[in-house]
């Protein structure tokens, strides 16, 4: 029993869904979510900004160790920083494919058809950088970082996608390069990049399955 004394509580209003509801529900959240591709071919028009926002304010709902909420969202919409974006990650980009990635790595990666050119960085019309937020002269010493902030991207690419938006998660390596794009102080760090928009009327993706349920999923 939590010490509600020590630490101020509310009661907890939890979402009520009647069991002959459940999985209808979860079947519906499915079928939608079961469309979602990464897509690499982006449409430059623009796409909602209160969208966008509603889509960040989701994504912070996630869980976090100690609820320290280790986690910024930086939007990228400004040419310049976009166009030095795509110059930075191309740079590592060239030296993954030529000299770091294993041929094990990159038979992985030949369905996909990704190489070092990354266009859509420039293309797409918003790009988020996800930071993971660490102790810092005015920020807490989070706990759990990684896992806090990678659920906290799904639940950002489940509200996107949810809003007729394509994503791409991209993750150059080294990406000490995006504080100086960001303007962001050493205690945060780079964890992913992500280009949001339309996709391009032609646009295409590579025809992949996903696992059955059976593979996944294991009942004890």
């Amino acid at each position: 029993m939590v010490d509600t004394t020590a630490h101020p509580t509310v009661p907890l209003r939890p979402m009520t869904v009647p069991a002959h509801e459940a999985a209808d529900r979860s079947r519906a959240f499915h079928e939608v979510m079961a469309q979602r591709r990464t897509v690499r071919d982006f449409d430059s028009r623009p796409i909602p900004e209160e969208a966008l926002e509603w889509a960040i304010r989701t994504a912070a709902t996630a869980p976090s160790g100690a609820h320290v909420q280790p986690w910024r969202f930086v939007v990228l919409t400004d040419p310049e920083r976009k166009r030095r974006l795509r110059e930075a990650a191309e740079a590592e980009e060239r030296e993954f494919y030529g000299r770091r990635a294993s041929e094990e790595w990159l038979t992985a990666l030949a369905p996909l058809g990704t190489d070092w050119r990354k266009p859509f960085l420039e293309i797409a019309p918003a790009v988020i950088i996800v930071f993971e937020v660490h102790k810092g002269p005015e920020t807490p010493r989070p706990y759990y970082t990684k896992e806090s902030v990678g659920i906290a991207v799904g639940l950002l690419l489940a509200s996107l996608h949810q809003a007729g938006l394509a994503t791409l998660t991209h993750t150059p390596s080294p990406m000490r390069f995006l504080n100086d794009i960001c303007d962001r102080p050493s205690e945060e760090r780079a964890a992913y990049v992500i280009p949001v928009g339309y996709p391009a009327p032609d646009a295409h993706v590579p025809d992949l399955q996903r696992k059955d349920l059976d593979e996944v999923m294991i009942r004890l």
